[in-house]
């Protein structure tokens, strides 16, 4: 069984780096502003998947209701959360790229602070 090589100076940030940047203000702006975005869009596709069976179970007659032919309102609903779950990933992608642009930023004040660390440089993963 062979070894693992040693790691190679450098090619860690040091503990001291990601401290600093835990601390810094812009990163856990970037944080809150991910967690504003995905725990309300959590909360809400959770919510709305889970209200199709329960509105089956308990507002039967109401999902019963014929729109087209044999085509319910149940069947709508549950064609629905396919729509849905495309909008929510629709939106968080626009969503990604601003935090993605947060996080170059981020990136870059970190690397402008430690200018021998290549290894937190925006484009070098």
């Amino acid at each position: 069984m062979a070894s693992d090589p040693p790691p190679q100076a450098g090619s860690q940030p040091d503990q001291n780096v990601w401290e600093r940047v835990a601390a810094m203000a812009e990163f856990r702006a970037l944080l809150a502003a991910k967690a504003r975005f995905i725990v309300p869009a959590t909360l809400f596709f959770v919510v709305y998947y889970f209200a199709l069976p329960v509105l089956v179970g308990f507002a039967r007659p109401f999902m019963e209701t014929a729109v087209l032919g044999p085509v319910n309102i149940a069947y709508l609903f549950a064609l629905s959360q396919f729509f849905m779950a495309w909008m929510v990933a629709w939106l968080y992608i626009r969503a990604a790229e601003r935090f993605d642009a947060r996080a170059r930023t981020v990136l870059e004040k970190v690397a402008l602070e430690e200018p021998g660390d290549a290894g937190l440089r925006p484009g070098s993963e």
